[in-house]
């Protein structure tokens, strides 16, 4: 039995996450990491959009979109970071996207460090009755020109 909710999608996109970095080191800037992300994780098999729109909620009404660095499965948002030092401010920048994107899961991976970072984030005000486009829009390995 698991013992996060997903664990085995986040165990992929961790694992691609490492290859990535033990390929590429630290270093680049965020737009390469996303890169070989992509190309990682479509070779594990996930299935996921890259630069992802997400819709924003508050009090159940959607104010806005802001873009995701991937939108994994059609239930994890993952966000890059290419930092020496992830800061507090970030983890709750995550915090707060989970909430207003109305996500269960999300995963901050930084890439600037001598090693990967990983944090999994939990949206304890997750509302799985509120309905919004995201789920519709996920395709199988989606192929990224960018």
């Amino acid at each position: 039995m698991s013992q996060f909710k997903y664990e085995k999608i986040t165990k992929k996109i961790i694992g691609a996450a490492t290859e990535v970095h033990s390929t590429l080191g630290n270093g680049f800037q965020e737009v390469i990491y996303q890169r070989a992300m992509d190309i990682e994780m479509r070779k594990s098999g996930l299935s996921f959009v890259r630069e992802f729109n997400m819709p924003i909620f508050y009090d159940s009404e959607q104010i806005g979109e802001r873009r995701v660095d991937f939108f994994v499965e059609s239930i994890i948002s993952v966000e890059l970071k290419a930092r020496e030092v992830v800061e507090k401010v970030h983890y709750a920048q995550a915090s707060n996207y989970l909430e207003a994107y109305n996500i269960e899961v999300d995963l901050l991976l930084n890439f600037g460090g001598i090693s990967l970072e990983f944090k999994r984030l939990e949206n304890p005000k997750y509302n799985p009755n509120l309905t919004s486009k995201k789920s519709n829009l996920i395709h199988p390995n989606p192929r990224s020109d960018k």
